[in-house]
């Protein structure tokens, strides 16, 4: 047989996906690898799709959503965001990465370059480099509350740089950037002309703090921004995201979304429509709770003396375990097998994590107490 796209073939595995089958393998494994809300789509949501079934409208709709769910997007993003939007900014897709993957698509070119941050989400750099383009990682520290340093981000940029990608609140760490932060970015993406994706999917759970958009700020138009309803609705299932884009690059990621999947399910758009006209009370619930999950949390790292730093938003915490050695993959399968808990290898997310594990907070409060506790009493060798 002829060989398959080498591209293709390339791509790594998602070290997550490897702990999420042992920890499927082991007997009462608590679970704080994935980022899964343990909460249920609220109940106005899921009649609004049940309807939708009942209605019949189970058929193609626009590459760029139904009307009543692009009205949605635009009040919501005036209310919440302070972002003038109309039609032709609003592509709908199936969940926030489709929208982020084909923005990525839409505008990064084989050669070119892109700054992402490390420690940073899986998935964008994978297609980056499946489109022949070359990933340049700025380092977020701990110490820095995982903020970036932007004499770093410029010392970077070179005359093939194309773009900046940016997450906030942040997956892994549940950092925040604050407004004065994002002003900087912007301000470099201005004097080298960057473009920006911004991924914001985790907007709604911000803690001690004020989720600002980098894309309201856009007055030359060279911000994408992504946003769903998958976390802060509880409906990672539904699929249902959407990228908020320059008419030019909007246009572009539409005939993208037509080419690679023709158009979001119009079922999970009445139920996103719902979601979006609120009420809003189950997403402050949840917020809340998040909150009082990472301050659980963090009160058992501080007992144990392993405090590193405070996530102001998401649902993530990186927990240090360099006392059990330099490779976070092998010490994640480690923590599993010793102590039935499993988490997400720091490294996952870049090299910088190689001695840190990602917890995921939405876990119940008791897995959260419990499975804290036993990674602690590994971490420090104490029972």
């Amino acid at each position: 047989m002829k060989p398959l796209s080498k591209r293709a073939a390339s791509m790594p595995t998602y070290q997550i996906r490897e702990i999420m089958e042992l920890a499927w393998k082991t007997p009462d494994c608590i679970h704080l690898e994935v980022g899964q809300p343990n909460f249920s789509t609220p109940d106005y949501i899921g009649e609004a799709g049940i309807q939708a079934i009942k209605d019949g409208f189970t058929v193609y709709t626009s590459s760029r959503g139904i009307p009543a769910l692009q009205e949605a997007i635009c009040a919501k993003l005036l209310r919440q965001n302070g972002i003038k939007a109309n039609s032709n900014n609003i592509t709908v897709c199936p969940g926030a990465v489709t929208a982020l993957e084909s923005t990525v698509m839409a505008i990064v070119e084989e050669g070119d370059e892109v700054l992402l941050p490390d420690p940073a989400w899986h998935n964008p750099k994978p297609m980056i480099d499946f489109l022949g383009a070359v990933p340049v990682p700025f380092t977020l520290q701990p110490d820095k509350g995982f903020l970036p340093d932007l004499k770093e981000m410029e010392g970077l940029i070179t005359p093939r740089t194309k773009a900046i990608v940016i997450n906030t609140p942040s997956n892994p760490t549940g950092a925040v950037f604050p407004r004065e932060v994002l002003e900087d970015i912007y301000a470099l993406a201005q004097k080298y002309d960057l473009y920006i994706i911004s991924d914001e999917v985790y907007e709604d759970f911000v803690f001690d703090c004020t989720h600002f958009s980098i894309k309201s700020i856009d007055t030359d138009e060279r911000v994408v921004a992504i946003y769903g309803v998958s976390k802060s609705h509880a409906m990672t299932g539904w699929r249902l995201g959407y990228a908020i884009a320059p008419v030019e690059i909007s246009a572009v990621i539409s005939k993208l979304q037509e080419l690679l999947v023709s158009c979001a399910s119009s079922i999970s758009q009445r139920a996103a429509t719902a979601a979006l006209l609120g009420p809003y009370e189950p997403v402050e619930k949840m917020r809340d709770a998040y909150q009082k999950r990472r301050d659980i949390a963090l009160d058992i790292l501080r007992r144990y003396g392993l405090y590193e730093y405070t996530p102001r938003g998401a649902f993530y915490l990186m927990v240090n375990v360099s006392r059990l050695g330099n490779n976070s993959g092998e010490i994640a399968k480690q923590l599993l097998q010793e102590t039935k808990v499993a988490t997400a290898p720091g490294t996952a997310f870049g090299k910088s994590m190689i001695q840190h594990v990602r917890v995921s907070l939405a876990a119940s409060e008791e897995d959260i107490r419990t499975g804290m506790e036993r990674l602690c009493q590994a971490i420090t060798k104490q029972k």
